[in-house]
């Protein structure tokens, strides 16, 4: 499983991989910060009984793990896109 883009057939990009594994990185962190908060959130308001609060944790925690979900496959689909490339 190829976790970095592969930028092998290409020159030059090793700065791009870089950033583009620190942006993996930074998108991960703030995804896993943002699901443990909200995951928070979603159990105090429900053992308080406030429902729209209990609500609101629950949509940040589906978002959290749908952002970390996207962020891996934007590596699948960059390498799928540079496979493409270097055909034409």
């Amino acid at each position: 499983m190829i976790v970095f883009p592969d930028f092998s057939g290409l020159t030059g990009i090793s700065t791009l991989q870089e950033v583009v594994g620190a942006a993996l990185m930074f998108v991960l962190i703030v995804s896993v910060l943002m699901l443990v908060v909200s995951a928070v959130a979603w159990g105090v308001a429900s053992s308080a009984g406030n429902p729209q609060t209990a609500a609101r944790g629950r949509v940040g925690v589906l978002v959290s793990l749908g952002g970390a979900l996207m962020s891996g496959a934007a590596m699948t689909i960059v390498n799928t896109l540079i496979s493409y490339g270097q055909t034409l």
